[in-house]
């Protein structure tokens, strides 16, 4: 079971990951052109909410069903072990409360100039602190 969840969080990761781009790159291509805001582009920042939310309940549950949640925050000193049982989660979460605030911001605004600048600042914020965090190092 603890495989195929962390294969299915790794898989999810870019999926995820290729929505919250597109999501940031529409909302800046509608920033600068200066369209209307549209149910399409409604869409594609939903879409990259609901993906950004999948990935963090499958790694919460993977965090704790796997060997590291299971065995504590105990090895800190080793820089990967940090990055997996701290770093990683710990930043991921605040990225998805990033983009939560986003997509709430960006319904109470009225103008579709502010809802393409809120998802712009807070989706790629959330996406850059993602991007951060990512333990490359197993990706490939």
């Amino acid at each position: 079971m603890y495989e195929f969840i962390q294969k299915f969080h790794s898989g999810w990761a870019y999926l995820a990951l290729l929505l919250l781009v597109v999501a940031v790159l529409n909302s800046v291509l509608g920033l600068v052109s200066k369209k209307e805001f549209s149910s399409k582009d409604r869409t594609i920042a939903l879409l990259g909410l609901i993906a950004a939310h999948i990935q963090l309940l499958v790694g919460l549950v993977l965090y704790f069903v796997s060997p590291i949640g299971k065995a504590g925050l105990s090895e800190m000193s080793n820089a990967a072990m940090r990055l997996t049982a701290l770093e990683h989660p710990l930043i991921n979460i605040i990225a998805i409360v990033f983009i939560t605030i986003g997509w709430s911001k960006h319904k109470k605004a009225t103008s579709s100039l502010t809802k393409f600048k809120t998802i712009s600042i807070f989706y790629g914020v959330g996406l850059l602190l993602i991007l951060s965090r990512i333990p490359w190092h197993l990706w490939f």
